[in-house]
């Protein structure tokens, strides 16, 4: 597991998972071993103040997590460093 930024990536063997525009408060930390179903963060919120070097602000020039439009998850799978069809992973 790797937290950069309101990011989360979990890696195992050729398969990589980013969690993106979570809560700057993680729920794990780095080299915590993670289960299936375990909760390793929450979504939002959409204004977050105190990331250093944070790029990202809304309409009104308040930092944000990247989620200028409301809170959301942006959710990446990648095998092989390619990125995959999320679908296929679930059943």
């Amino acid at each position: 597991m790797e937290p950069i930024g309101c990011t989360i990536i979990i890696s195992n063997n050729n398969i990589s998972v980013s969690y993106c525009h979570l809560s700057p408060i993680f729920l794990v930390n780095l080299g915590d071993k993670i289960d299936k179903g375990d909760i390793i963060g929450k979504v939002g919120p959409k204004n977050i103040y105190n990331i250093p070097n944070n790029p990202y602000k809304d309409s009104n020039g308040n930092p944000t997590n990247g989620a200028t439009t409301g809170c959301h998850l942006h959710l990446t799978i990648k095998k092989d460093g390619i990125a995959v069809n999320p679908l296929n992973f679930f059943n």
